[in-house]
């Protein structure tokens, strides 16, 4: 039997980012782990919630471009640092090594395995938080974590969050092939008609 835990989301754990903006002329730095992707086809985008209290929404308001990037397990001080403190009390544009792309006021941390650059698309307004929509210009990868030209998220080897235990985590093993290991049963279902 199961239980009814109310209204909480289950849809942990989720991929761990650190986004970056410009805000009032610096790189400024958070931590965020409500990203979804929206699309795969062309162009892509993507989204990620943030409470309106947070210092970063005014840089990407705007400049109207910010970066994501996907910190390693060896990068998890850094990484809850940046989400530990408000870039409104302390200066965070020292805390990584950045370079830029085709973005001028999309900074993307050095350090980090993967990182995107995007151009804001849209924002979804709710009471307390805004849902940033932001296209993919482009997105840079270490060629230490790319297979065939593309990325191999156990090299990325990125940080995972779970809400109910405030913990980190990472990747386990793989399991199946996806669009694959469904297939046998696809079958038995349509011989079953």
């Amino acid at each position: 039997m199961k239980k009814n835990l109310g209204m909480v989301n289950a849809l942990y754990p989720s991929l761990t980012v650190i986004l970056g903006a410009h805000v009032e002329g610096r790189p400024n730095f958070i931590t965020i782990a409500h990203v979804g992707i929206m699309n795969h086809g062309d162009p892509q985008y993507i989204s990620f919630g943030l409470n309106r209290a947070h210092y970063t929404n005014q840089g990407i308001h705007a400049n109207q471009e910010f970066s994501v990037n996907i910190p390693s397990l060896g990068q998890v001080v850094e990484t809850d640092y940046v989400g530990l403190v408000s870039g409104k009390k302390t200066d965070k544009s020292g805390v990584f090594e950045v370079f830029y792309g085709q973005l001028k006021a999309a900074p993307l941390i050095a350090a980090c395995p993967v990182n995107m650059e995007c151009r804001l698309e849209r924002v979804v307004e709710f009471p307390t938080h805004e849902v940033f929509v932001g296209q993919i210009v482009a997105t840079h990868a270490e060629e230490s974590v790319l297979s065939g030209g593309k990325i191999d998220i156990k090299a990325v080897r990125p940080l995972l969050f779970d809400m109910s235990s405030t913990g980190y985590f990472g990747l386990g093993e793989r399991v199946a092939n996806c669009w694959k290991v469904g297939k046998e049963l696809k079958k038995k279902a349509k011989e079953g008609q």
